[in-house]
């Protein structure tokens, strides 16, 4: 299996892999490279709509230069702990960034957010997080009142008095709870205008839509939701109830 950077023919052929639907490992296989190696390029590089090769192969470029400057902006990779390789957690933490990026996160937040999952305590202080990323206060305090409101992180003290901002294992459940109490608040506020604007004008038919769909979608999370914390939070070996 051939190792190194991508040449730009291999990122061509990533380009048209995406633009014939190819999943991520049937275009690793057809290039006989890992298949985190083309999820890592694509992804740090527009995603699978705006991927473009030669766009890709400029950015590499860049990096790579970026790189050998004499003066680094920060130390290359923390120490981790278990014998995991500094440079493969790093890389890793750029490419969840990313999705989160394109998720619709910002970039700012995505990168507290993947920080503090990949920490194996699962919190950080603000000036931990300062150092790690290399980043100003305001931009953390910024990123945490995001996720904050998002359910995604949680604000606790520890034995310093310290605030730590901290992600559960269940940090998912939480999200997508919050997200759903706020898909009902837009339900609540679309059928205020229902009344507002008169029910059988084409403004509130439109504004009912939107309600019924969303109260929809509101129930349907949070009943996933719930349904998928059951199962997979059940301690292992408990027993099915039979029901098929």
């Amino acid at each position: 299996m051939p190792g190194g950077r991508l040449t730009q023919a291999e990122r061509q052929q990533i380009a048209s892999g995406l633009a014939d639907g190819l999943a991520y490992a049937e275009i690793a296989r057809r290039l006989d490279r890992p298949t985190s190696t083309v999820t890592r390029e694509v992804l740090r590089n527009g995603g699978p709509t705006a991927y473009r090769a030669d766009l890709a192969h400029r950015a590499t470029e860049q990096r790579a230069h970026r790189r050998k400057q004499p003066v680094p902006r920060g130390p290359k990779a923390a120490p981790q702990p278990h014998g995991r390789d500094p440079e493969a957690v790093r890389e890793y933490e750029e490419t969840f960034t990313t999705v989160l990026i394109q998720s619709g996160m910002p970039r700012m937040t995505a990168r507290v957010l993947a920080c503090l999952i990949t920490t194996d305590a699962g919190s950080l202080t603000a000036s931990e997080l300062v150092e790690r990323l290399q980043v100003s206060p305001a931009s953390v305090s910024k990123a945490i009142a995001f996720l904050d409101g998002q359910g995604l992180v949680r604000r606790e003290r520890d034995e310093g008095r310290r605030e730590r901002y901290a992600v559960d294992n269940d940090v998912w459940y939480q999200s997508m709870i919050a997200s759903a109490r706020s898909t009902a608040h837009l339900v609540e506020t679309a059928r205020q205008g229902v009344g507002v604007l008169g029910s059988h004008t084409p403004a509130a038919v439109r504004l009912e839509n939107i309600a019924r769909f969303m109260d929809f979608v509101s129930e349907s999370i949070t009943r996933a939701a719930e349904q998928a914390r059951e199962i997979l939070h059940a301690k292992p070996g408990t027993p099915s109830d039979g029901n098929g």
